[in-house]
């Protein structure tokens, strides 16, 4: 099992659970975060720290494209170890429906 991270991160952004991680497998692209699955240990610590709630465990059903979303970026997006702020307008992208059709970028992140 890992965790993975959900289309309700894109364009929020919040990075609680960057800080929390002990193992810093979350990498970061310009609008949202994700998890690299062979570095996560299962921990469970980011889950709840999401205000977005949109870290799931791959468990749950329906979470295979996420999985191989996350894999994907994981791969060419820089590592992210620091907790940042939120970009100003997430508050207002929290919720809405259909955001990886509509917002996703594969444009990497600032990283560190």
């Amino acid at each position: 099992m890992t965790y993975v991270v959900t289309d309700n991160c894109i364009k929020c952004k919040y990075m609680d659970c960057v800080e929390v991680c002990p193992v810093d497998c979350f990498y970061e692209g310009e609008n949202m975060l994700v998890i690299h699955p062979d570095e996560c240990i299962d921990c469970g610590v980011c889950e709840p720290e999401c205000p977005a709630e949109a870290i799931k465990a791959d468990t749950e059903p329906g979470l295979e494209s996420w999985l191989k979303l996350n894999v994907e970026y994981a791969k060419v997006w820089p590592n992210i170890t620091i907790k940042r702020e939120a970009p100003a307008d997430a508050k207002s992208f929290d919720g809405v429906p259909n955001k990886l059709e509509a917002h996703f970028s594969a444009n990497p992140g600032s990283g560190d």
